[in-house]
Formats: structure tokens, sequence, C-alpha cells
């Protein structure tokens, strides 16, 4: 008898995910606030609402028979959709509202690892005034990176040398973050790190982690890295599971500062089960974290779970009883993934155009297309002010699994655009090198 399990969220990483647990016989149920194509296909029955309408999504859950959930986005955990659901006999991939804090608070986060001493932290202070932010502004002897508290879904972040030049600057947007609350009512000042960053994602039961292919993502909307943040135009990893600028010790340490973020939530008896997204920079002195995220990543879900033949659904299980088993394989290949944006993407984005999606043709090119945020309407897909859809290369090498990647892209049409450079050697070469040199 198959599983009944809710799946929440409309995006790629849904898509993903669904799709993973089809491959292991899950019968799936949807709850979305956009109808995504790709999701309502796999889905035996479907929802449309807000992902954060906790009663209502509860209440299909229980409708559907639903034994198990895989929650999506981080909205809804802020909401405190996982411990309801449990509470209703629902076991739950993502963390209780008070673990998923280290995502929905960088204050909460950046000071849970101070305080156990999680290695990996950087220099940081955490202000819900201008004049004392002002004061720590001007004393601080580097580059600052400021971060509204809360989410901003990864668009509210900026750095010092790149979106603001100066202190000047610095403080006037931290202005702007505190008087328009812009992600909660405080803010963030971190250290600006220097090399190169890379995401590494893990199960996690309560007790341990165990570690997913690493992948680096492309935050910047254009190609050659210009251009506005983004919530992610695409991402790649390597057949060996490491990043071309990248080795297993470093893998370790990072896999190691998860472990030990995780205990510290133990130690404070808020337990984490679900997904862990650590995202770091590598630098001289080894992996620092940026930012925890309490769920896959969006793209690198699409980068990974392509990768996993099957055993998704006997993990999700495991999270949820707390009880993680021996690794499941991942296959030992290449990924590229590009998004296929709207116009206008990162700045104005134009929404309500139609995109022709020649699934069959990508198919037979031996890509994978994952839908996102799109709206079917009477049989068309129609763009949305997000990410469309992720087309995604597998193969031996990189440089492989990029030219699947672009033979996919070529059967999407309309007013789009993609950041074709991702995955490319002259990119690669380029992060190889920044990295020897931040190393000396």
């Amino acid at each position: 008898m198959s599983i009944k399990v809710l799946v929440v969220g409309g995006g790629g990483r849904e898509h993903a995910i669904v799709e993973a647990l089809l491959r292991d016989g899950a019968e799936v149920y949807s709850v979305m606030k956009n109808l995504n194509p790709g999701i309502a296909r796999g889905a035996k029955a479907l929802r449309l609402l807000s992902e954060t309408d906790v009663p209502q999504v509860v209440e299909f859950a229980v409708q559907c028979g639903a034994e198990l959930a895989v929650v999506g986005p981080e909205a809804p955990l802020e909401a405190g959709l996982s411990d309801q659901l449990v509470k209703r006999g629902i076991g739950c991939v993502g963390p209780s509202q008070a673990a998923a804090r280290l995502e929905t608070s960088k204050r909460f986060a950046r000071r849970l690892m101070r305080k156990h001493g999680v290695p990996g932290n950087i220099e940081f202070d955490t202000f819900r005034d201008l004049e004392t932010a002002r004061t720590f502004v001007n004393d601080f002897p580097g580059q600052l990176v400021v971060k509204p508290e809360g989410l901003t879904g990864g668009k509210g972040v900026k750095v010092e040398g790149e979106h603001l030049q100066g202190k000047n600057e610095v403080l006037d947007y931290v202005k702007e973050v505190l008087d328009k609350r812009i992600g909660g009512a405080g803010v963030v000042l971190e250290e600006r790190l220097v090399g190169e960053e890379f995401t590494l994602q893990a199960f996690c039961d309560g007790r341990d982690v165990m570690g997913m292919p690493l992948v680096q993502d492309h935050k910047r909307a254009y190609e050659g890295d210009v251009g506005p943040n983004t919530g992610g135009m695409g991402s790649y990893s390597d057949a060996d599971h490491l990043l071309p600028f990248l080795g297993n010790e470093d893998k370790d340490t990072a896999e190691d500062i998860m472990r030990r973020a995780v205990l510290a939530l133990r130690e404070e008896g808020t337990p984490y089960r679900g997904i862990l997204y650590g995202q770091f920079m590598l630098t001289r002195d080894g992996p620092k974290v940026i930012e925890f995220n309490a769920r896959f990543g969006d793209p690198e879900a699409m980068n990974v779970l392509t990768l996993l033949e099957n055993g998704f659904l006997g993990l999700c299980q495991a999270m949820a009883e707390g009880r993680l088993g021996p690794p499941v394989p991942f296959q030992p290949q290449a990924t590229v993934c590009k998004y296929v944006v709207p116009a206008g993407y990162g700045t104005k984005p134009q929404a309500g155009t139609p995109i022709n999606v020649d699934e069959g043709a990508i198919v037979k090119a031996g890509a994978t297309v994952y839908y996102a945020a799109v709206d079917e309407r009477e049989g068309k897909v129609y763009t949305t002010t997000s990410r469309s859809l992720g087309v995604v290369g597998v193969a031996e090498t990189i440089e492989r699994a990029e030219e699947v990647c672009e033979a996919g892209l070529a059967h999407v049409k309309g007013d789009v655009f993609v950041r074709h450079d991702i995955g490319r050697g002259e990119l690669l070469r380029r992060r190889v090198e920044h990295m020897r040199q931040v190393r000396g």
C-alpha cells in the first residue's frame, strides 16, 4: 500500500520533491498558491491556497489521510505548520517553528552558534536601532554585509563594496531596513567574507546530519556575475559530489559545522528534523557560515534530487521519525541547472506572458524540466513575477551536463531569459583561480 504524502509549495524545488517521491511509489497530495502543471500532473489531489494558511493546510492534510508531509518553502515553517501537522499525527519533513529560527531569525542563528561554540561563525552584531548600529559601522575595520533579521525571499542582503559603496550607504540601508521593517524588526551586521560560496544540504533527524552532493548557486541575474541578486539563476554539482575549487576536507568541515548546529538546537530543547541547508563561504581559513536555511535550496534541490534514483521517501520517513539510517547513494554524475525566468526578472519581471514548453523534446535531448512559479490556465503555461522553470542536465562532467541542459533549453520559447554561462568552462576556471588566489 502506497504512503500518502502531502507536499507543500508550488515551485521548482517542490516539483523536484514530488518527482522524487513518485519514483518511490508515494501517493502525493499538493498544496500550492499557483497551479504548477508538473506538480498537478503527479498529485492525486491538490488545493490552491496560501501555504501559510496553517489551519486550511492541516485540514486538507487530514482530509487526504496524509501520513507524512514535506514542507518546501520557509514561510509555512515560520508560521508553525510543522508543529500543527505533528499535533494531528502527521509526520513532517520540516522543523518546528522554534527550530526553523535557524533560518527565520538570523539573529537567533548567529547567537546560537556563538553560545554553543559552533565553528564557522564570523564577526557580527545585531541591532534594533540606528544609533547603536552607527557606532558599530563606523568602528568596524573591514567591509560589512547588511542582513534583515528575518525572511526576505533571499533578496534583502546587501554587501559593502558591491551593492553599497562606503559606510554612509551601509548606514542608509540599515536605516531603510529598520524604518520599513524589512524582514522584521532588526538588522544583522556581519563581516564581509572573501572566497567562493557553496551549498551543503543535509538530511537531519534531530540528532545527526547526512550530507548531500555539494552545489554552487548563482545569485546574480546576469552573465559574468553582475546585476541584481535573485532567488538563484541556476546551479551546478560535480560527479565526485565536491566542487572544482573544493576538496573532501572542506566538505567534512562544513558537514561538521552543520552537525554541531543541530546538536546545539537539541541542547536548547528544539530538535531539528528535516532538510538543513548550509550556505558557506570557502575562505582562506576554511568554510564559514553565511547562513542556514530550514529547507532544500531552490534551485539546488533540483541538482541533488535528480541524482537520487530512489530512497527519498524512506529518508523522509526516517527524518520525521528521528531515525536516519544508512546513506542513500546519489548517482556519481555532474548536474547543471539553469532557470528560465520572465523578462525583466531581478528588476521589473513581466507576468502573464505565455511560455511554450516542449517537454517531449526536452526529455529527448536528455534533460529534465521542473516547473516553478508559473500558472497553468486552459492548458497553457504563463509567467508570474518569479522564476518560471528549471532545466537540468546530467552527465559525467559539468561541461557535458551543461551541454545537455542547453539542448533542453532550446525547446523552451517565450518572453523569457536564461543565464547561459552557468556551468561553462570559463566560469568554472574563474572560480578555481579565484580560490587559488584567496588561499595564496
